[in-house]
């Protein structure tokens, strides 16, 4: 007597977004039974009962389970009408969920397909953002400064490495290059698009005192000029000069400002610039 084939085992994975998470659960469970052979199928961008009408015809012939992540809470009900009608093992793994919270919450889902990657998508933007600023903090790598959004110019202690961290934390990449007395910018700021360039002045006063106030938490009561209030002059007349030298170049003084108010202010410009160029917002889902 012939031996009877062992029947196939197949999981048949449904989204209305990429399909992802229901992969990598339903993985997760088949760890449990790795002594069966089991194939996967994914359908991606499940949006109509008449895509799930021609699954569940495919399923239904095979003999294949159903594993889905659907935010429609109608395209779920009729998953749920056709797994029942055609007696296909099928398990919703979003939907409980989404009742539950909506039940905690005191709140309907929004029901639109795609959100989480939207979400994962803004994330994984902000972090290169992040990663690309942190590398050309200071001026210590203008390499690629083709791929900034912004470029930040200064002397020394007027906000260019907090203000290029928030500015990242909002999804922007930036470079900043110090001014320092006595030298010339390096060529590539001149070489990159003046567009993305933002100068920064400040009050001698008020960078005497932050100067001050640094070599003190420094424990350096002997900082030479550092923060005199004549080497601080001198140093702002030299980036001024440089500033008027670009016209192009907006000067945003930073004095007795909040980082998050200059921050805005930059954003704002960034943002009317990039229209003009007909380039997205970094950090805003296009």
């Amino acid at each position: 007597m012939d031996q009877e084939k062992p029947k196939e085992l197949r999981i048949i994975v449904l989204s209305d977004g990429t399909g992802e998470t229901a992969a990598q659960i339903t993985r997760a469970a088949i760890v449990q039974f790795s002594d069966k052979e089991i194939y996967f199928t994914r359908y991606k961008n499940i949006r109509t009962k008449a895509q799930v009408e021609a699954i569940f015809e495919d399923a239904a012939i095979h003999h294949d389970m159903v594993v889905y992540t659907i935010v429609s809470p109608d395209l779920r009900e009729f998953m749920q009408h056709k797994a029942a009608e055609k007696n296909i093992p099928a398990v919703d793994i979003l939907g409980p969920l989404l009742n539950a919270m909506g039940g905690y919450f005191h709140m309907t889902p929004k029901s639109l397909p795609g959100l989480f990657h939207q979400v994962n998508d803004r994330y994984f933007k902000r972090i290169e953002a992040m990663e690309y600023t942190i590398a050309h903090d200071d001026g210590r790598d203008l390499t690629g400064m083709e791929k900034a959004d912004i470029i930040l110019l200064g002397i020394s202690r007027t906000s260019k490495t907090p203000l290029s961290m928030y500015l990242s934390h909002q999804g922007w990449k930036v470079i900043n290059v110090p001014i320092i007395l006595g030298f010339d910018l390096p060529p590539e700021v001149y070489e990159a698009d003046q567009r993305k360039i933002v100068a920064l002045t400040i009050s001698a006063d008020t960078l005497s005192t932050i100067r001050k106030a640094r070599l003190e938490r420094l424990g350096q009561d002997d900082g030479g000029d550092y923060a005199s209030i004549d080497k601080v002059i001198e140093e702002i007349d030299y980036a001024d000069q440089i500033f008027r030298k670009n016209k192009r170049w907006p000067v945003f003084n930073v004095t007795g400002k909040a980082l998050e108010e200059t921050a805005s202010e930059i954003i704002k410009l960034m943002v009317a610039r990039r229209k003009q160029m007909g380039l997205p917002t970094p950090g805003e889902h296009s």
